[in-house]
């Protein structure tokens, strides 16, 4: 399964809830530092409910995290991406990165993506909530993974 990150989140709430999700999914998790909140935050506990002991996290700098990175496949979710998210091919490896509620990411981040994928939303809107952005995009490359893996059935005739 890929591996989901956040650039510096800022509301604890959608962090627990992302925390949750990638429990979920089985999915590790890579918190991109500096964070907007402090991890024992009451908000993201309570939305992350009694799932944090089976959490797969890291807290890293920008630094860190490219260096670990690897050959691994950067996918930046992003307003500005011109691929949609359900027409990527993705891989068991890639780092599905999201940004900051407030800021988004910075240039530098925006460029060191390997892709960068969009949601499409109605015009006029801005965007989506972090946790259901990460949500939608997490199940897609999940479900992409899933089924490139099911072996071929023979046809019935």
């Amino acid at each position: 399964m890929p591996t989901l990150a956040l650039y510096q989140p800022d509301i604890p709430q959608n962090t627990g809830s992302i925390m949750r999700t990638c429990v979920c999914f089985g999915v590790p998790l890579v918190l991109i530092e500096p964070l907007g909140f402090v991890l024992d935050d009451r908000k993201l506990r309570r939305s992350l409910m009694d799932y944090a002991d089976h959490l797969d996290y890291q807290r890293q700098t920008w630094d860190v995290f490219c260096q670990n990175l690897g050959n691994r496949r950067l996918v930046l979710a992003t307003t500005r991406g011109a691929m949609p998210y359900y027409a990527l091919d993705y891989k068991d490896d890639d780092v599905l990165l999201f940004g900051s509620e407030s800021a988004g990411v910075p240039d530098h981040v925006h460029q060191a993506a390997h892709e960068r994928i969009v949601i499409p939303m109605q015009a006029g809107m801005r965007s989506l909530n972090l946790a259901v952005s990460a949500g939608i995009v997490l199940a897609r490359a999940r479900e992409g993974l899933l089924w490139a893996s099911v072996p071929p059935r023979p046809c019935l005739s």
